[in-house]
């Protein structure tokens, strides 16, 4: 409980929404480039996955777009308030799967998956990035997207067996105890895959299966089911606290 408001009054501090890209999204596609990728320094900075295609076009654009900028802009200042780390703040990056400057970004976001087509480039530039310490997260993944979502990650990492995690893994106890899997959604999933398919070595990769943590971090300061905004940030973090961390 204590953590539970402790979060909610972090909530508080999460500034608004950037009503410029809200007008540009209202008026058409709006699909973002490279163009605002900030320098890497150093500091843990929120990476998404970009993809050709346009699977799940809407307002906001392709499916790898959505919720952008806001749900990172939004999870990192939370990621600021409530840990140690210092990621940073001013900024966030876009990447291809084969973009060599992805390997400077521990941690690699991709928002519906179901749309995702990989090159036999992208295959082995994303196969190396999990295979040298890279994590990766998918999320807005539902229904019919299961099944080229997870054609997608066994043409990355043949032979990988996709599990389903309970919350007795150690990432859902890295810095939050999340006691509820489905407090999110109410057919909530998280899948995993683990280096050698060994369950006592490093996750890889976790799927969030018919759940949106980035729509529930981007909407969150409008005050929208403070709760369920609540336990996504907290897996959100908890999520990066374990890539961090192995």
């Amino acid at each position: 409980m204590k953590g539970h408001l402790v979060l909610v009054a972090v909530l508080g501090l999460i500034v608004a929404s950037s009503a410029d890209a809200q007008r540009r999204r209202g008026y058409g596609y709006y699909i973002p480039g490279t163009e605002n990728n900030v320098a890497y320094d150093g500091r843990f900075t929120f990476a998404r996955i970009r993809y050709e295609g346009t699977y799940k076009m809407n307002q906001e654009g392709p499916g790898w777009s959505h919720d952008y900028p806001d749900a990172e802009r939004n999870f990192v200042q939370i990621l600021k308030e409530i840990t140690l780390m210092k990621p940073f703040m001013e900024g966030s990056v876009i990447m291809s799967p084969n973009d060599p400057e992805l390997f400077k970004f521990p941690v690699a976001y991709l928002s519906h998956p179901g749309g995702w087509e990989l090159s036999e480039t992208d295959v082995e530039s994303m196969r190396a990035y999990l295979q040298k310490g890279g994590f990766l997260i998918y999320d807005d993944w539902v229904d019919e997207e299961y099944f080229h979502g997870i054609a997608q990650i066994k043409r990355i990492l043949p032979g990988a067996e996709v599990v389903r995690l309970d919350l007795t893994h150690p990432i859902f106890d890295s810095f939050f105890k999340i006691e509820d899997q489905h407090v999110t959604a109410p057919n909530a999933v998280f899948f995993g895959i683990h280096e050698d398919n060994d369950p006592k070595k490093r996750l890889m990769a976790i799927l969030n299966y018919n759940n949106d943590l980035g729509e529930n971090w981007q909407y969150s300061h409008l005050g929208f089911n403070p709760v369920i905004a609540n336990e996504s940030y907290k897996l959100g973090v908890n999520y990066i606290i374990y890539a961090m961390t192995r």
